[in-house]
């Protein structure tokens, strides 16, 4: 029977076919993959340019911000605390009434001051009195005496009488002296209930809280804290291992967290010696000062410190990457560690600067407080062909170095080396397939 007419037959040759292109397509893919990875993609140079640049080697830390000028005001008398003035964030001035303790007890204590001395004051004149008539009573007892008319003891008497009313005199002219100081303390004391502000600033804090019983009979109670946040201290917690390379006076900026890419300048005003240790780590402090005109820097901010140990500004500037020094191993070309054998030397320095050059060079390195360091670095030249000059570094950071000499604005250096494998990787990225597997089938 014939059964080439069966559509079943028909189906069959059309998978097959299908199949067989599908084997095909693998199979080209499989080969192009081969060839891509089977080419050769030799180490590329990584350039950068020589430019004009500032650098700037710092020291991090950090630190806190505080108010360079603070009083914490207190209550020297107890008592209820009636009224509060004032409240956090308010700016004050100096002498302005801040709060009021309940003055009750203080103003009897003075009155009754005020009284025994108006009591003492009325008993002067009986003793002033009594005073005058012993004075007289002793007068004419010593004429009489003179003239032999009078008894020995009358005339003692009367000496003892005038001696008795001037001590009584006396004693009671001191009681009123006492009773006025003692009157002068109650009054202090009086006005010590009214708390005035003893600097003109800002309200930083309020400790207490109206209707609280204050005890000032053994410390004084802290109501609250008026700081000038006119200038702030900023106290920067330094390393064991950098506290050498800070000195006062040295200039110092820092940023604050909600500040953005905004500095502050100041400069070291002062290196605590005493040190904090924290999980045994031994840090000093290290204080300066900066102005807050605007007000936008508030105590306890923290602060992302930086000393600046040596800056450079509008100067030749070559990667860090793209130098060595020469004290150090140095690093060879592509080309020299492709044809050097093992234990080969690398190639004498070309371009070797004079030593007039370098003479001033190092006195005028002397003059700016700094140590200029000779270095190699491979320049290509108009020819695309990699030369090594020697360098003068001067400033460097962790990015980049000052050039003293050897270099000029626009050359182009060696930075680095980009290997073979990434270099192979980006080729099949950039390669048409993509770099597709045949695994997605």
């Amino acid at each position: 029977m014939n059964n080439s007419g069966r559509p079943g037959s028909n189906k069959g040759k059309r998978n097959l076919w299908l199949l067989t292109c599908a084997v095909v397509m693998v199979v080209l893919i499989l080969l192009r993959t081969q060839q891509g990875s089977s080419e050769e993609v030799q180490d590329q140079a990584l350039l950068a340019t020589v430019n004009i640049g500032s650098i700037e080697n710092t020291i991090a830390a950090a630190g806190s911000l505080q108010p360079s000028d603070y009083v914490d005001v207190g209550a020297q008398v107890s008592g209820q605390l009636q009224r509060l003035y004032v409240e956090i964030g308010d700016i004050v001035s100096e002498g302005q009434l801040l709060a009021e303790i309940d003055a009750r007890v203080q103003e009897a204590r003075v009155e009754a001051s005020r009284a025994s001395i108006e009591s003492l004051e009325s008993q002067i004149a009986s003793r002033q009195a009594t005073l005058e008539l012993a004075r007289s009573n002793a007068e004419r007892q010593a004429r009489l005496n003179t003239q032999n008319a009078t008894s020995q003891l009358d005339y003692d008497n009367a000496m003892v009488a005038l001696a008795t009313a001037e001590s009584n005199v006396i004693q009671l002219q001191k009681q009123i002296e006492q009773s006025q100081a003692s009157l002068e303390s109650e009054a202090t004391e009086l006005e010590f209930t009214r708390i005035y502000a003893p600097m003109a600033g800002t309200v930083v804090s309020i400790a207490m809280e109206e209707g609280r019983t204050l005890n000032a009979s053994q410390s004084a109670p802290t109501i609250l804290r008026i700081a000038d946040l006119g200038t702030m201290t900023v106290e920067a917690d330094i390393s064991e291992a950098d506290i050498g390379d800070i000195k006062p006076g040295m200039e110092v900026y820092f940023t604050t967290l909600g500040g953005g890419q905004r500095r502050w300048y100041g400069s070291v005003r002062q290196i605590l010696p005493t040190p904090t240790i924290e999980s045994n780590v031994v840090l000093y402090t290290g204080l300066f000062d900066v102005e807050n005109t605007d007000g936008s820097l508030l105590p306890e901010m923290t602060a992302q410190v930086f000393f600046i140990t040596a800056s450079a500004r509008d100067v030749l500037t070559v990667p860090l990457g793209a130098i060595t020094l020469l004290d150090a191993p140095r690093r060879r070309t592509p080309a020299e560690r492709d044809s050097a054998a093992p234990g080969d030397s690398p190639p004498a320095t070309e371009n070797a600067l004079p030593r007039e050059v370098m003479a001033s060079i190092m006195t005028a390195a002397r003059e700016r407080g700094i140590t200029p360091r000779p270095a190699l670095a491979t320049v290509i030249d108009a020819n695309g062909t990699e030369v090594q000059k020697q360098l003068m570094i001067g400033v460097s950071s962790r990015v980049s170095a000052e050039v003293l000499a050897g270099l000029e604005a626009g050359d182009q250096v060696v930075a680095g080396i980009i290997q073979r494998q990434q270099a192979s990787q980006a080729a099949r990225q950039n390669s048409p397939t993509g770099g597709f597997r045949p695994g997605g089938f």
